[in-house]
């Protein structure tokens, strides 16, 4: 399973240059643009766009809510403020289109270099199965979000970590500049700091007694300093990192947004399959690695495990850390059938990188692809977070005042430049707001409906057909039902209809 010699055959002519990584990168944005409905089916992707436009229209980053109406001027720390800007800058470019493009390039990009990364270490074929894998387990979680633009970084992050162990040295310096965008991208930067702490624990514990491993605390030392001054290279300095502490310690709120709740395994799940499989590889063929990198696995097995959305991480983590152990361990002995040796020889011929050339015609190709959907500009949106003719019809009826909206809503009220009630900034509502809107919306405490209505004066609401406040709406004394299509309901207060309108329902 190791690279070995077999890797270091010419490349053959009907490799033309190309390499996996370059196919591996292409085959996933192809595979990415053409099906939107996967990056652009979160509600969230509606305010990214339209943070990243207030910022840039007011060349400032907010420090109070610009956004919601309960909240209004509430303190908000912006933490992902430059994804946003680049969200909003594609989307003024480009439409949905661009938004689309920009989150698959930085998802194929990930693969492209995770697969760089094992081809190092493994024979191609199982390369691509691990990073056929990740991509499975990267997948119930592809948005257009920060996080998409986060993930090449944490690829690189890795990896740097890896070869500086593979090499017995301390990162290079200019590593930790990564973590200067991460953390202006995505609030997950702090679990880089705690990869350089694992990685350099290793490093110690390996390094001989006495001088050499004060030489190696040192030199790693010095990296995760630099990589925590580089961490507060953001607007919001230390208050940042302390935000991003504060935010993992909201409970409520976690417990009941779905990336943040545990995986359904009532069906089957990518990670169901990842744990099958190389938990049956490691009965059948046994594997050992260094105390550090088990408790790093079991970690971020838990964190999959607990918070759906963090079964990127392991996507993404897990294949680098072990690839080396695994080819170490799990070498292939013996000669192969003549058949097997030139498929072989087939897969090897792709594994040395690409040539320019050919890296900068894929590159014109799939630009070509991008440019020509942005003239289409066919894509938008899913409709389930896109209550279109239901805002459309209350504004053409005049109606107006505080909404009431559904949460997968608010990103699109944003969007749309009405202050919504709620939406997807679960660190600017807080756990009080958000317990006290879920219960209401579901009826488990029904006396908390009509009093929301009544302390926000909220004139009108925009739910979804199954939030079963709809039902408490159509019974409730003084409001009627405006509109219903398959997407939202629109009901009202009797008295904030237009007076033309009192009389028509």
């Amino acid at each position: 399973m190791t690279v070995s010699g077999r890797l270091a055959v010419p490349a053959l002519r009907f490799s033309m240059g190309i390499s996996w990584p370059l196919l591996v990168a292409a085959g996933a944005f192809l595979s990415l643009l053409t099906q939107p409905g996967l990056l652009l089916g979160d509600g969230d992707v509606y305010w990214h766009v339209a943070a990243g436009r207030w910022i840039i229209e007011h060349t400032a980053i907010p420090t109070a809510d610009p956004f919601s109406y309960p909240l209004r001027d509430a303190p908000w720390t912006a933490h992902e403020w430059l994804a946003e800007v680049m969200f909003a800058s594609a989307y003024a470019a480009g439409g949905w289109s661009a938004v689309l493009a920009v989150a698959a390039g930085a998802y194929a990009w990930s693969l492209a270099l995770l697969t760089r990364f094992l081809l190092r270490h493994l024979e191609p074929i199982y390369a691509l199965l691990f990073a056929t894998m990740s991509a499975s387990l990267l997948a119930p979680h592809l948005t257009a979000r920060p996080h998409a633009l986060m993930a090449p970084l944490l690829v690189t992050w890795v990896v740097g970590l890896v070869r500086a162990r593979e090499r017995s040295v301390a990162p290079p310096w200019p590593l930790a500049f990564v973590m200067v965008l991460w953390a202006n991208l995505h609030g997950s930067f702090l679990l880089a700091l705690g990869l350089v702490v694992a990685f350099a624990t290793e490093a110690i514990v390996a390094s001989a007694p006495g001088a050499p491993r004060r030489s190696s605390a040192r030199a790693w030392g010095l990296f995760l300093a630099l990589s925590a001054m580089a961490a507060m290279a953001t607007p919001f300095g230390a208050r940042g990192v302390l935000f991003a502490i504060e935010l993992d310690r909201m409970t409520y709120a976690l417990s009941v947004i779905g990336e943040w709740r545990s995986l359904n395994f009532q069906r089957l799940q990518p990670l169901e399959l990842w744990l099958l499989i190389f938990g049956g590889a490691i009965l059948l063929r046994g594997l050992k690695l260094p105390p550090v990198r088990i408790i790093l696995l079991l970690g971020l097995l838990h964190l999959a495990l607990k918070h759906a959305r963090h079964a990127d991480l392991l996507a993404l983590i897990a294949p680098v850390i072990v690839a080396e152990p695994i080819a170490a361990q799990w070498s292939v002995s013996g000669n192969k059938a003549d058949q097997a040796a030139r498929l072989d020889r087939w897969f090897a011929a792709l594994a040395p990188p690409a040539a320019k050339g050919s890296v900068a015609l894929v590159l014109v190709l799939l630009l070509a692809v991008s440019a020509a959907a942005i003239r289409r500009d066919a894509v938008r949106p899913s409709d389930d977070i896109t209550p279109h003719a239901a805002l459309r019809a209350a504004q053409d009826a005049g109606i107006r005042g505080p909404v009431l909206n559904e949460w997968n809503y608010g990103g699109y009220l944003i969007f749309s430049g009405i202050p919504p009630f709620i939406d997807g900034r679960a660190d600017l509502y807080g756990d009080a707001f958000i317990q006290t809107y879920a219960e209401a919306m579901t009826l488990s405490k029904p006396e908390l409906l009509p009093q929301l209505l009544e302390k926000y004066r909220v004139h009108w609401t925009l739910l979804s057909l199954d939030t079963p406040a709809v039902r408490a709406l159509d019974r409730l004394p003084g409001w009627r039902r405006f509109y219903a299509d398959k997407t939202a309901v629109v009901h009202v207060r009797e008295c904030a209809l237009p007076d033309g309108q009192r009389n028509a329902l």
